[in-house]
């Protein structure tokens, strides 16, 4: 079972986000494990995103994957974090996907555009 904290004010429905992180991680294959999603300021995305990509601009999304795919599968599994600044988000439930794909080891800078277009079918869902 994956289990989800969400943390701030989130602007979406906790159901919503709940959905769209499990439909996010089914699609890898992992449906048991344990995310954080936080909904933060403008200023503290701006931090951590100087701190952890050297990029001194606020941005929409962050992930923070903790577990890799070595991951001990005999117990639980800490995929990770995702942070989200919702003023700097277009659209919150593509940032939550999106942040999700990361955690279960998708990277759209490296792949050839797998990511992106797999976050595009399941925002249709």
């Amino acid at each position: 079972m994956l289990e989800l904290d969400i943390v701030g004010d989130a602007p979406l429905a906790a159901a919503e986000i709940e959905r769209l992180a499990a439909l996010a991680a089914a699609s890898a294959g992992v449906r048991d494990g344990h995310i954080a999603i936080e909904f933060v300021a403008p200023a503290r995305i701006r931090e951590l995103n100087r701190e952890h990509r050297a990029h001194d601009t606020p941005t929409d999304v962050l992930s923070f994957p903790i577990d890799g795919a070595a991951a001990d599968p005999a117990g639980p599994r800490e995929l990770g974090d995702v942070v989200i600044c919702a003023e700097h988000t277009a659209e919150l439930r593509e940032a939550v996907i999106h942040g999700v794909l990361h955690l279960v080891g998708m990277d759209h800078e490296r792949d050839e555009g797998e990511m992106l277009a797999l976050q595009r079918e399941l925002l249709s869902w």
